[in-house]
């Protein structure tokens, strides 16, 4: 169901606790944590606490939640201090998109030059 914790959710795990993240923000409904395999210098997810597939799950779902996850990637740009030269925010939704984690979150991307187009 939508919404619940997922037992086979590697990020699901991460919010019980159940698996270790280095985790750098974290509010009522969201955990940021940094990437374990960083594409940039600064790389860090931003997850809803709630399971919902991908980011139009979570829209759909739960638009506050939705809401929160793009409030704290902000957040977590301005405490990695990227806010200057600029950062990205990436939601990848689909396997063919590049989504390995069936539970939405957002890449939070900088420290170096973006190119366009990202694909």
């Amino acid at each position: 169901m939508a919404g619940e914790p997922q037992t086979d959710c590697l990020f699901c795990k991460i919010v019980t606790g159940d698996i270790p993240a280095t985790i750098v923000r974290e509010s009522a409904t969201t955990v940021a944590f940094r990437d374990i395999n960083p594409q940039a210098p600064t790389h860090v997810l931003v997850i809803p606490k709630a399971h919902y597939p991908d980011a139009a799950a979570l829209a759909a779902g739960d638009p506050q939640a939705a809401a929160d996850v793009l409030r704290e990637a902000g957040l977590v740009a301005a405490d990695e201090k990227i806010t200057e030269t600029g950062y990205r925010i990436v939601l990848n939704t689909g396997a063919g998109a590049g989504q390995t984690v069936f539970h939405a979150h957002a890449h939070v991307l900088g420290g170096r030059g973006m190119q366009w187009p990202p694909g």
